[in-house]
């Protein structure tokens, strides 16, 4: 077993009261520093105290100690050890040090996962998270956000939650009058982070197909043809994104080009919508940003 201690620390132009007030909202609904949707948000199964139990996508953690407007340590939940912590002390007057600190032990094959894999991950995610407490604490003085590298861009688009098959859901009524008897429907979903479009027009773009459609939370789109017809509703509804896809055949064409198709249209379906939701999480503004936007 070895010790491993990851430390990153950044002096940010604000008062040690000031970023520790901020400190003080992970996990809330206005968390102005998870860097969500491109992260997983940090949530826990309580207001941010001692015990509260939570973590970020599937790394998991609870509250192990809390210093309001001071510091937090997260302990890892079992089976996996150590923690990490983030603690704000003043420089002076005008301005505070901010230091996340992850200590763990690790064997040889969690030394070798994390060396390969989580640390390239684990160090975009809380520069990133550090960039939104200067974007929080002292507006418009960040001018160099930190930059991915190639490696941390890949390993994240392995780790990005994927779309999962789904019944087509009762809300998607676009897609359900779209034809009267069609000849194939699926869907499938993915969940929208904080920060992701919830207008279902912002998907236009990245699906690339003709609106027929609209409606306040659902878009359809699609194509017709001589030999079938087809759909794609977007739909945004229970902080999830699903698309759904209705085709109608209409001849002996049509129903053997769509016999091969049917087979490869799930997995296609499903990494249409996975790029989609990724490239949106990329563009969304980090949250401190999005807070300054007035809604519309």
């Amino acid at each position: 077993m070895r010790t491993v201690r990851n430390v990153h620390e950044r002096q940010v132009a604000a008062p040690a009261e000031v970023v520790g007030a901020l400190l003080d909202r992970i996990s809330s609904t206005d968390d102005p520093l998870s860097p969500s949707p491109v992260w997983p948000p940090i949530r826990f199964d309580r207001p941010l105290g001692v015990g509260a139990d939570g973590g970020h996508g599937f790394v998991r953690y609870s509250v192990g100690a809390y210093d309001p407007g001071r510091s937090i340590r997260f302990d890892f939940t079992s089976p996996s050890n150590g923690f990490h912590s983030l603690t704000t002390e003043p420089v002076d007057p005008g301005s505070c040090r901010v230091r996340h600190v992850l200590e763990q032990q690790q064997g040889l094959k969690s030394g070798l996962l994390w060396t390969l894999v989580i640390r390239p991950l684990h160090d975009t995610m809380i520069e990133e998270l550090l960039d939104n407490i200067e974007r929080a604490a002292t507006p418009g003085a960040l001018t160099r956000p930190h930059r991915w590298s190639r490696r941390a861009r890949f390993l994240h688009s392995l780790v990005r939650d994927r779309p999962k098959a789904t019944a087509v859901p009762a809300g998607a009524a676009l897609a359900h009058q779209a034809f009267p008897v069609p000849d194939f429907a699926d869907a499938c979903a993915i969940p929208l982070d904080p920060g992701m479009p919830r207008d279902p027009h912002a998907w236009r773009d990245v699906l690339s197909f003709e609106v027929t459609a609209s409606a306040p939370n659902e878009l359809l789109l699609g194509e017709d043809a001589g030999h079938l017809d087809f759909r794609a509703s977007v739909l945004i509804a229970d902080d999830k994104v699903t698309l759904t896809t209705v085709v109608k055949t209409h001849n002996w064409r049509g129903r053997l080009y769509f016999a091969v198709v049917r087979r490869l249209h799930p997995p296609i379906a499903r990494r249409m919508l996975r790029r989609a939701h990724r490239r949106l999480a990329f563009a969304a503004p980090p949250a401190p940003l999005r807070a300054q936007t007035p809604a519309q």
